[in-house]
């Protein structure tokens, strides 16, 4: 099984991410209605953290956002199933094609969980390199500032001696004259 096939199927709902019933179903090669059936006999082994019903709400934000067919209209509301639902799914769906799309699923959990690792670390270096940018930028604009508060003075003295210098030379002399 494909991961980026895999990893598309993976949406992020409550803070967790998950796949959905109709997507295991299609992969494991069985009916939705079958997986259903497998996990309510064995409710005892999905806790909260492993699955949950979405909301309708939710499912349908998640059709909206992801461009989902409503699989024909549902009439219940599809499980979301958490990384360790999926691993727990192996154990209630006891075929070589279940433990085959399982190992998959959480491979592509594992490689989507160092893909996220990887992008915070990126986004952290980034920050610390605008900080220091920002620091080393504000001290270069202060010496130009400076350089250029400089020569501005430069100018304004050497225009104050020239105009001196043109008073002098415009004023009458005193003395004798020859």
């Amino acid at each position: 099984m494909e991961l980026q096939l895999i990893q598309n199927k993976i949406y992020e709902i409550r803070g967790q991410r998950i796949m959905l019933d109709f997507d295991l179903a299609e992969m494991y090669e069985t009916e939705t209605k079958r997986l259903k059936e497998a996990v309510r006999r064995n409710v005892d082994r999905f806790p909260e953290d492993f699955m949950f019903q979405l909301s309708k709400d939710e499912y349908e934000n998640l059709r909206t956002q992801s461009a989902t067919s409503s699989h024909g209209g549902t009439r219940y509301m599809p499980f979301a199933f958490t990384e360790q639902g999926v691993a727990m799914l192996s154990s209630v769906l006891n075929s070589k094609k279940a433990i085959q799309v399982n190992i998959a699923v959480i491979r592509a959990f594992v490689v989507l969980r160092q893909h996220l690792a990887d992008y915070k670390d990126l986004k952290e270096n980034i920050a610390i390199l605008e900080k220091q940018m920002n620091i080393n930028f504000k001290d270069i604009n202060q010496a130009l500032n400076y350089l250029l508060g400089k020569d501005q003075n430069l100018i304004q003295n050497q225009q104050l001696i020239d105009q001196q210098l043109l008073e002098q030379q415009n004023r009458k002399s005193v003395g004798f004259k020859k």
